[in-house]
């Protein structure tokens, strides 16, 4: 990473703690690692998303 972007990028410094199906989470680490991504790499990428689509709603 270069050394613009380490200063850009912000700080991850908190935790969301979710209870999901077992199986369900199973199956979406699984399908995560045969897609060569994280499932906390998945998830911040859906909850930007989200917040993307619902800002400009509210707009």
């Amino acid at each position: 990473m270069t050394e613009k972007k380490k200063t850009k990028a912000k700080k991850k410094n908190s935790q969301l703690v979710i209870r999901i199906n077992g199986e369900q989470r199973d199956e979406f680490v699984s399908l995560c690692d045969e897609l060569d991504t994280s499932a906390a790499r998945e998830i911040r990428r859906f909850i930007r998303g989200f917040l993307e689509e619902h800002a400009q709603k509210e707009e």
